[in-house]
C-alpha cells in the first residue's frame, strides 16, 4: 500500500453533517403514504446535553433507519422533544428564570449535537411539547376523552412532595422520600382528574398477542394490568350494620380467615374510628408511605407493627364466627374494594402480620406426605416459618375437606352465588391512570369549573388555553393557582363566572399521541390526517429504553383505543413493533452526576469523531444488552477505520487491470458474499455488533487478497460492498470515501448490497482423514464428491499413504463433505530369525 492522506475524523465530518441538514438530505419526499416505512424514536426530554444513553438509542435506530432507505423503502423518522415537566420547572425556581427559556435553550444544544453526529432525521417534521402549537391538540385530545367518559374528576388519596408541592407518581418515589428533591413524600387526599384505563383493562390485555414487543416487556405489561379471577364476597360487621365486599383469587380458603384487614383509609374505618386519637396517629403514620412501601412484606421488627386493632369485628359468612377487625397499611383503598379477608396460613403478608399480632393461623391445606416431617411442619400452625402458598386436598374446611385446592375453589364459589353472598368475578390490578398536576410547566387542563353547570369542557375554538406570560415561577405553589387574574373566565355554558382548573396535565399525556402529531406537524386545522393516521398505524419500528416498558407505552395503547372508539382512528395499536437498548453504564453502575462517573460523548467525539463513536456503542453489545464503557475501546475502532481509509484509498484498489489467480478471486467473492448474506440477516435482527464483526471479516479477506495477488474488480467489489454496508453505522467516513473512490452520489443514496446466491454455494471443503479414528490429515475436496473419488485422494497425501503402509485395510467409512477413515489391521511382524 501507498501512504494516504491522513483519516481525520473532526476534519470531515462536520462539513457533512451541516450539508445533509442544509440539503435537507432525510426529508421524506412527498407526503407520506401506505407504502411509507414509519421509524420513531422515543423522544428525548431536554434536561442537558445529549448523555450516552441518547447516542445509543439514536445509534441503533439510525443504523436501522439508513439501510431500510438503501433498501428502497420510503421512510418516516421525525424528531421531536418532550419538553414540558417537572425538571424544567424546578430548574426555573433554582434558577431564576422561566423554564421556557431553559427548555428550549436546551433543546438547541441537543438538536446541535444530534446534527453533528449525523442522525439522519426529517427536522421538517420537528416539535416541541412545550410549544402552544402541539400543546392545544393535547388538550383537544383530552377533550374528546371526556366526552366520551374517559376523563373524570374525584378525590384520592396521592403521594405528595411538599418541597415540589405536586403530587407524584409511585415510581417517583424511592425510599419515601421524593427523587428529585429528595423531600419526605405523604399520603394525602386530594381532588384529581383520571383517564378511565381500567376500561381497556382486558383489551389492553388481549392485545399484547399482536403486537411485534419484546416477550419480557409484554409480561411486564400483562403483570401491570394484573388480570385476576376469583370471588367478590361479603363480610358484614358484627353489629349487622355494614357489609363489605372482598375479592379473593382463593375462595377455597374461606375457612383460613382468621382475621379481616381494611386500609386505613376505608370510609367504613374512618366513619367507626371517628376522631380515635390512635387511629388519627395511625393515618398520620401511613401516610408518610408510597403505595409500593406498602405493599412490600411486612418483614420484622417495628415494621412489622404496621397495624391498628378497629373497634369492632367481622364476620364471616361461612362459618359465623366473629374474627377481629384491623387496619393495616399494606391494604391499599386503590386495589379490589380496599378490604380483605386475611388468610395467614396461605399468604405471607397476612402470615407475618399474624405472628406480629399474635393472631391465630389455621391449617386448611393437609401435608403432602404425612409421613414426611417436612412437610408436616410446613403446614403446622404451630411450627410453619412461612405461609403455605402450594395447592393440594382440603382441610379444616367443614364440608369440603377432602376436595382439592381447585374442586374446593369451584365448589365454594358455586355456595356463595346459590346463597347470596357473593359472585364469580374478574379483577385487574390495573388502576385509573391519574393524569393531573399541582405545576405550571404543563398543558393547563381545559376545564371551567362553574357552580350552576359543573365541569365544562373549553371550547375547542378556544384552544390552546395558553400558559400566562407574566407567571411567578419563584414564589410557593402552583403559580397557575396563584395567578392573580388567569383562572377567573365566564363559563363557556351559561356565561356566569367560572373557574379554570389550575392542574396542568401528566407529561405522559403529552407523550401518549405525539406519533399522531408526526404525520402533520405544521397543520393549523387538525390534530393529524386521518387519512394518514389509517396508511402509517401502527408505527412500524419503535426504539427506546426498557424503563418506559409500563407507562409510556401503557398509556400509549390506552389513548389510541380511547381515540378509536371516539370516531378519531382505525389502529388499535399504536406501536407494532419494539426494540429496547439496554443502559451505558461504567464499572457496572448507572452514569450519574451524583456518583461524578458520566462519560460525556463529546469527550470522545472530539478526539476520535462521531463515527468511531456510533461503531464503538454498537460494537459493544447487542441492542439489548447493557454496555460497560469501562469494557469498551474507542481507541481500538479508531484504529480499524483508520486502517480501512488507508485500505480504501491504496493505490490499484480502485484502478488498474483485473489480476491473481482464478482461485484466489473466487475465493474473495465467496468471502464477499457470504457476508453480504449475514450481515443482511443481521441487520434484520438488529445484531449490530455481529455485522461490524463480519465488515471487519470483509476487510481482511481483502487485504489477504491483495497480497496474494489479486487487484481490479474483486477488490473493488469487495471495499464497494463494505463501504456500503457500513454506511448506516458510520455515515460520515464511507460518504467520504464514496466520493473520494470516484463514485457518483451519496452513498446513502445506493441500494444495499445483494449477495449473489450462486456464491453461497461452496465448491470446495476440507475433510478429515482419519486411520482407525485418529485424524492423519486434512485434505481439500470438491464439495459433493463421491466416496470412491475421495478415497483416491486421501490416499494421494502423503501422512495418510505412510500410515496405510505395512498394514491391511479392512474397511472405509466417509461421510460426504466431513471425513474419510481407514479401519486397518497391523500385518504380522516377522521375526528376526525368519520364522513367521
Amino acid at each position: 500500500m501507498s501512504d494516504a492522506p491522513t483519516y481525520e475524523p473532526n476534519v470531515i465530518e462536520p462539513g457533512l453533517a451541516a450539508r445533509w441538514v442544509e440539503d435537507k438530505s432525510f426529508e421524506l419526499q412527498g407526503e407520506p403514504d401506505a407504502e411509507t416505512y414509519y421509524a420513531l424514536t422515543m423522544f428525548p426530554y431536554p434536561s442537558g446535553d445529549l448523555h450516552m444513553g441518547h447516542v445509543e438509542i439514536f445509534s441503533i435506530h439510525d443504523a436501522l433507519v439508513r439501510q431500510k432507505r438503501m433498501l428502497g423503502r420510503r421512510v418516516l423518522n421525525p424528531i421531536g422533544w418532550d419538553a414540558f415537566g417537572l425538571p424544567a420547572e424546578n430548574a426555573a425556581k433554582k434558577r431564576g428564570i422561566n423554564p421556557a427559556t431553559w427548555t428550549y435553550a436546551n433543546i438547541e444544544q441537543q438538536a446541535a449535537s444530534i446534527k453533528r453526529l449525523g442522525f439522519a432525521f426529517d427536522w421538517s417534521r420537528r416539535l416541541h411539547t412545550c410549544d402552544p402549537e402541539y400543546y392545544r391538540w393535547t388538550q383537544w385530545v383530552f377533550l374528546q376523552l371526556f366526552a366520551n367518559d374517559q376523563a373524570y374528576r374525584k378525590e384520592a388519596m396521592v403521594n405528595w412532595c411538599p418541597g415540589c408541592e405536586t403530587v407524584l407518581a409511585n415510581e417517583q418515589v424511592v425510599g419515601g422520600r421524593c427523587e428529585r428533591s429528595d423531600d419526605l413524600v405523604i399520603r394525602r387526599p386530594l381532588t384529581q382528574w383520571f383517564f378511565r384505563t381500567t376500561s381497556y383493562a382486558q383489551e389492553l390485555l388481549d392485545s399484547l398477542d399482536t403486537i411485534d414487543w419484546p416477550e419480557r416487556v409484554k409480561t411486564m405489561q400483562r403483570n401491570w394490568i394484573g388480570r385476576s379471577e376469583g370471588a367478590e364476597l361479603t363480610f358484614r360487621t358484627a353489629d349487622g350494620v355494614d357489609d363489605v365486599p372482598v375479592f379473593t383469587t382463593r375462595p377455597d380458603t374461606i375457612f383460613g380467615a382468621t382475621y379481616f384487614v381494611f386500609a386505613p383509609e376505608h370510609p367504613v374505618v374512618a366513619r367507626r374510628m371517628g376522631n380515635d386519637p390512635a387511629y388519627a396517629a395511625f393515618i398520620d403514620e401511613v401516610n408518610k408511605r408510597s403505595e409500593i412501601e406498602r405493599q412490600a412484606t411486612l418483614g420484622t421488627g417495628q415494621t412489622a407493627k404496621r397495624g391498628l386493632r378497629l373497634n369492632f369485628d367481622m364476620v364471616n359468612p361461612f362459618t359465623g364466627e366473629e374474627i377481629p377487625a384491623y387496619a393495616a397499611d399494606y391494604v391499599l383503598m386503590e386495589y379490589g374494594t380496599g378490604a380483605i379477608m386475611a388468610v395467614p396460613f396461605g399468604d405471607q403478608r397476612d402470615f407475618e402480620f399474624a405472628r406480629a399480632h399474635d393472631l391465630e393461623i389455621r391449617a386448611i391445606i393437609a401435608p403432602s406426605d404425612p409421613s414426611d416431617p417436612a412437610a408436616v411442619a410446613a403446614t403446622d400452625p404451630a411450627t410453619m416459618t412461612e405461609a403455605y402458598t402450594q395447592y393440594g386436598v382440603v382441610t379444616g374446611s367443614g364440608d369440603y375437606d377432602g376436595l382439592t385446592t381447585a374442586d374446593a375453589k369451584n365448589a365454594v364459589m358455586d355456595d356463595l352465588e346459590a346463597k347470596g353472598w357473593g359472585r364469580r368475578t374478574i379483577n385487574f390490578r390495573l388502576r385509573d391512570w391519574l393524569i393531573s398536576r399541582q405545576r405550571s410547566w404543563g398543558p393547563p387542563v381545559p376545564i371551567i369549573h362553574c357552580e350552576a353547570c359543573g365541569h365544562q369542557g373549553v371550547p375547542a375554538a378556544d384552544l390552546p388555553v395558553l400558559l400566562p406570560e407574566d407567571l411567578n415561577w419563584q414564589g410557593s405553589g402552583s403559580p397557575l393557582f396563584n395567578h392573580p387574574t388567569w383562572k377567573h373566565v365566564p363559563c363557556p355554558s351559561c356565561g356566569g363566572p367560572g373557574i379554570r382548573e389550575t392542574d396542568t396535565l401528566d407529561t405522559f399525556v403529552d407523550s401518549s399521541w405525539y406519533f399522531l402529531r408526526f404525520l402533520s406537524p405544521n397543520d393549523d386545522h387538525a390534530p393529524w390526517p386521518s387519512s394518514l393516521a389509517d396508511a402509517l398505524l401502527p408505527v412500524d419500528q419503535y426504539t427506546g429504553g426498557v424503563e418506559h416498558a409500563i407507562l409510556h407505552l401503557l398509556y400509549a395503547r390506552f389513548v389510541v383505543k380511547a381515540l378509536r372508539d371516539a370516531g378519531h382512528l382505525s389502529a388499535s395499536e399504536p406501536f407494532h413493533a419494539l426494540l429496547n437498548q439496554g443502559q451505558v453504564i461504567l464499572n457496572g453502575s448507572a452514569m450519574s452526576k451524583t456518583r461524578g462517573n458520566l462519560v460525556q460523548p463529546f469527550e470522545v467525539i472530539d478526539v476520535y469523531g462521531a463515527d468511531t463513536l456510533r461503531a464503538t456503542i454498537l460494537f459493544a453489545s447487542a441492542p439489548e444488552d447493557d454496555i460497560d464503557w469501562a469494557d469498551v475501546s474507542p481507541s481500538g475502532m479508531s484504529k480499524w477505520l483508520n486502517k480501512l481509509w488507508r485500505q480504501a484509498l491504496a493505490d490499484g484498489v480502485h484502478g488498474g487491470p483485473d489480476s491473481g489467480s482464478p482461485e484466489g478471486v473466487d475465493k474473495l467473492r465467496r468471502a464477499v458474499h457470504t457476508r453480504i448474506a449475514a450481515i443482511t440477516e443481521d441487520f434484520e435482527r438488529h445484531k449490530y455488533n455481529t455485522a461490524i464483526a463480519k465488515l471487519m471479516e470483509i476487510s481482511n479477506a481483502a487485504r489477504e487478497a491483495v497480497a496474494a495477488g489479486v487487484g481490479g474488480a474483486a477488490v473493488r467489489e469487495a471495499i464497494d460492498s463494505l463501504l456500503l454496508m457500513l454506511a448506516p453505522i458510520c455515515p460520515f467516513i464511507t460518504e467520504h470515501l464514496w466520493t473520494e473512490l470516484g463514485h457518483d452520489g451519496s452513498v446513502h443514496q445506493q441500494r444495499w448490497p445483494q449477495a449473489d446466491p450462486t456464491l453461497l454455494v461452496k465448491s470446495s471443503t476440507t475433510i478429515v482423514a482419519q486411520v482407525n479414528g485418529k485424524i492423519r490429515a486434512r485434505i481439500n475436496v470438491a464439495v459433493g464428491l463421491d466416496a470412491a473419488a475421495v478415497e483416491a485422494i486421501a490416499r494421494a497425501d502423503a501422512a495418510v499413504a505412510a500410515s496405510l503402509a505395512d498394514v491391511t485395510v479392512t474397511n472405509v467409512f466417509a461421510v460426504q463433505d466431513r471425513l474419510i477413515n481407514f479401519v486397518v489391521s497391523r500385518n504380522a511382524d516377522r521375526r528376526e530369525d525368519g520364522q513367521s
